[in-house]
């Protein structure tokens, strides 16, 4: 009894006890209210027949999907379907960044050229993407674009290698021979190559104050070595290129409506709010940096490059990492033009089947959770190593 008197007493006249003993007792109820909320799913589950844990994902899935980057059938099991919309989710996902982020920069700048026609063009651009639902810009793209090509036989082609029509878009397979690995390898110690001069020139001028053209030397690596190295080993990549056979293509690589559909629309609709991203960080940097830049001698667009972007990019990384973000998030509406991503497949599809609602969910929602921690986590050690530099 005295010694629940004194802890009863220490924990209301130490301020520090008295939160550590509030914590602990909202934590615990918590758990509790957690607790109970999982005994009664549980129980409610089992009283209806629907599975409890994940016995059902190595079972037969019984059904297929149009486009998969690794092999799936109707034989395969829920596991299996459950990677193919994962990887399915992760490929709309970097092409859309990889598309986003050159244009967004490309439409932000042109908002602050000095000539009016392209400035104009950039805010009409921007006004109508980022007022207009995404959903509504996905259809627009699936059924008033891409729906709309010719048939096969009339498909648009490009240098008669990449086609186009109301089916799907065909594009060159390569195919690897033997000896394919060294060109792959020229092409890593090009880059690696590319990285150490970068590393050297920025050094060199940080010690001397002169500036160094790497970008000439950096290409030329990039390009030359793997070009060597693949007529080195007697041209092992081909590329298996798609042609017409009665009514449709045979060969090359098919990438289907819905998948294009939505890239467009994903990059076309981030890239505008990443152009007044840009814009603002741009416009946030001091107008005295331009001036002296100006003073030195330096063309506008050279001072855009070496001296307004870098200090920029610090403003502009935080808020982009959100539209990276939106962008994994924004490619679950796949499940209205039909795109087999992870949303349509397993939230879909596999939920139907299975019954299994709380697992299914509980994965889904993990996996689009980790997704946005690993490129939040990549953006700020990027955003974290320039704010270094600047000091």
């Amino acid at each position: 009894m005295a010694d629940g008197r004194a802890l009863r007493a220490s924990i209301a006249s130490d301020p520090r006890a008295r939160a550590w003993f509030y914590q602990l007792l909202l934590a615990a109820a918590l758990a509790g209210l957690g607790y109970f909320a999982w005994t009664n799913a549980v129980a409610n589950m089992a009283a209806r027949g629907v599975p409890v844990g994940f016995g059902f994902w190595n079972d037969t899935a019984g059904f297929d999907v149009n486009q998969t980057l690794i092999p799936f059938s109707a034989l395969s099991t829920y596991g299996r379907a459950f990677w193919v919309g994962l990887v399915n989710t992760l490929l709309v996902g970097a092409i859309s960044i990889v598309l986003a982020t050159p244009l967004g920069f490309a439409v932000g700048l042109a908002r602050l050229a000095p000539n009016w026609l392209l400035s104009r063009l950039a805010l009409v651009y921007v006004e109508l993407t980022r007022n207009t639902p995404l959903l509504l810009q996905l259809f627009f793209w699936y059924n008033a674009v891409l729906k709309t090509l010719p048939p096969p036989r009339q498909s648009l082609s490009v240098a008669g290698v990449v086609f186009l029509n109301n089916r799907a878009l065909y594009l060159p397979r390569p195919v690897f021979g033997e000896g394919a690995w060294l060109v792959g390898a020229a092409l890593a110690v090009a880059f690696l190559l590319a990285m150490a001069l970068a590393v050297a020139g920025r050094r060199r001028q940080m010690e001397t104050g002169e500036g160094s053209n790497d970008l000439w030397p950096a290409l030329t690596l990039i390009v030359g070595l793997p070009v060597v190295a693949y007529f080195a080993a007697h041209r092992p990549i081909g590329f298996d290129v798609a042609q017409l056979r009665g009514f449709n293509f045979v060969g090359g690589t098919e990438m289907h409506l819905e998948f294009a559909a939505l890239v467009f629309g994903l990059a076309t609709y981030t890239a505008g709010f990443i152009a007044e991203i840009v814009r603002a960080g741009v416009m946030a940097v001091p107008h005295g940096q331009s001036e002296a830049a100006a003073a030195l001698g330096l063309r506008r667009g050279l001072a855009l490059r070496l001296v307004v972007t870098p200090q920029a990019l610090r403003l502009i990384t935080p808020p982009l990492t959100s539209q990276y973000l939106n962008i994994i998030k924004n490619s679950s509406l796949a499940v209205f033009i039909g795109y087999p991503d992870l949303v349509l497949i397993f939230a879909g599809t596999v939920l139907n089947q299975t019954h299994a609602a709380l697992q299914v969910m509980a994965v889904t929602m993990a996996v689009y959770l980790a997704i946005s921690l690993v490129v939040s986590f990549a953006l700020n050690l990027f955003n974290a190593r320039n704010a270094l530099k600047e000091r």
